[in-house]
């Protein structure tokens, strides 16, 4: 048992336990039970949701109840372990201590829209097609099921772009403009060369291994699976090649993706020239780690912050999301409707968010509106970086998400490294990932 992997033990679990709210009477006696909550039960990783409920939404609470956050980081499968268990029992513990709302990112998203422990945001929760109307598709279709069910709203939609040090393009390529940088980066041939300049003026083009990896795996053509087969898209097999290269030539500083080295790169003493990333990246992760004094004001001459700027770069990508999943059995249902509608439907809320937070959020005229407008980012040095997300926003899609995207992405990473430092063959790695792959999911063939 404990070789199958949550998916495989989710599908089992879902197909011989209903929570009793749906088992045992209609959903108008369901709907009935659910008003009557007064303690708000939210499971997520981090506190970036958190942040968002709290300063756009807290105020709507109904005076009576009270809000409890179960927040357990990510690390080691910690989060989706702690919220699948309280799921098993969600039909058996007091209202109190039901889950109401639960976050999921893209990666593992799947793994709970084709089950019965989340609810439909439309005809359970009461959200309307005229109030989704202007979300972004692929935001809404990640989360339906396979009966045509949405299971989830976010309130972001993630394109992704190249985050670049103005300071440092404008030695490496005499201007910090985006249009001047976008000229010089717009495909990969010219990212390789200037990556090259970059190396020959002290700099490296990336901070390490994973800095590209999504925007390789979000424009794969062919799924991780298919028919039970692992399947390696030719996307991937470049990025291995890209990134191989990248170390061996030094183009990068050999850090992994969320390490100290890799923010390290970004500090006002840091060498690296930019980091792939969407709206969240921008600052909820990136600001903060460029910043000398975090207690001190988020402005120029705090650390780097204010010395970066945002391209579209050599490819367009999308990376991650967080969603908002309402969890059957529930005694909150027209609260959790509040709450998805403000974070995620409501014009001037979503406004808010963008310009105050940095997410490209998910609302096409939301988005519109701040394209056109004066807005602009301190971080990326007054630049308006919305209007620079616009159109690759439009054209996302993730038809080739499969629920073994987060494995199979953890597994490649892991099994590379070696082979991007030079202590095992190429062959090697690949047989590392083929091992560890069907180790944690033993119904594939290789």
């Amino acid at each position: 048992m404990k070789k199958l992997n949550k998916f495989i033990l989710a599908l089992v679990l879902a197909s011989v336990i209903v929570p009793s709210t749906f088992a045992n009477g209609t959903k108008e006696s369901a709907k009935a039970e659910m008003e009557q909550g007064k303690v708000l039960n939210i499971y997520a990783w981090n506190d970036e949701f958190q942040t968002r409920f709290n300063t756009y939404f807290a105020d709507k609470l109904p005076a009576d109840v009270t809000v409890n956050w179960i927040i357990t980081p990510n690390a080691d499968n910690a989060y989706q372990n702690k919220l699948d268990e309280a799921l098993l029992v969600q039909d058996s513990v007091s209202n109190n201590e039901k889950i109401d709302i639960f976050l999921v990112e893209a990666d593992y998203a799947l793994k709970y829209v084709d089950t019965p422990y989340t609810l439909n945001v439309k005809t359970d929760i009461g959200l309307t097609d005229a109030d989704v109307a202007n979300q972004y598709g692929y935001t809404k279709d990640i989360m339906t099921d396979s009966k045509g069910n949405l299971k989830g709203v976010s309130w972001q939609a993630c394109p992704g772009g190249f985050i670049y040090r103005r300071s440092i393009a404008k030695d490496v390529l005499g201007s910090s403009e985006p249009a001047a940088v976008q000229a010089a980066l717009n495909d990969w041939n010219k990212f390789d060369a200037v990556a090259a300049t970059a190396k020959s003026k002290g700099y490296f083009m990336l901070s390490g291994y994973d800095d590209a990896f999504r925007v390789f795996s979000d424009n794969m053509k062919s799924k991780w699976v298919v028919n039970n087969k692992i399947n390696i898209d030719p996307s991937i097999e470049r990025w291995i090649d890209m990134t191989k290269s990248y170390t061996d030539m030094g183009y990068n500083n050999k850090a992994n993706l969320w390490s100290a080295e890799s923010w390290g790169g970004a500090a006002v003493d840091g060498k690296v020239f930019g980091y792939f990333g969407p709206g969240w990246f921008v600052d909820f992760c990136l600001g903060p780690a460029t910043l000398a004094n975090p207690d001190a004001a988020k402005e120029l001459g705090n650390g780097s912050y204010g010395d970066w700027g945002l391209v579209k770069g050599p490819q367009g990508f999308s990376w991650g999301g967080t969603w908002i999943c309402a969890a059957a059995g529930t005694d909150n249902a027209d609260l959790i409707k509040d709450v998805m509608y403000t974070l995620t439907c409501d014009v001037a809320t979503l406004e808010s968010i963008a310009m105050e937070l940095g997410d490209f959020t998910n609302n096409e005229k939301s988005m519109a509106n701040i394209a056109s407008s004066d807005y602009g980012n301190t971080f990326l040095g007054g630049q308006n970086h919305i209007a620079a997300f616009l159109d690759s926003a439009k054209s996302i899609d993730r038809s080739n998400m499969s629920p073994y995207d987060q494995g199979m992405t953890e597994k490649l990473m892991n099994s590379f490294s070696d082979y991007f430092n030079g202590t095992i063959t190429k062959d090697k790695a690949w047989d590392n990932f083929y091992t560890s792959v069907l180790e944690l999911y033993p119904n594939l063939t290789k």
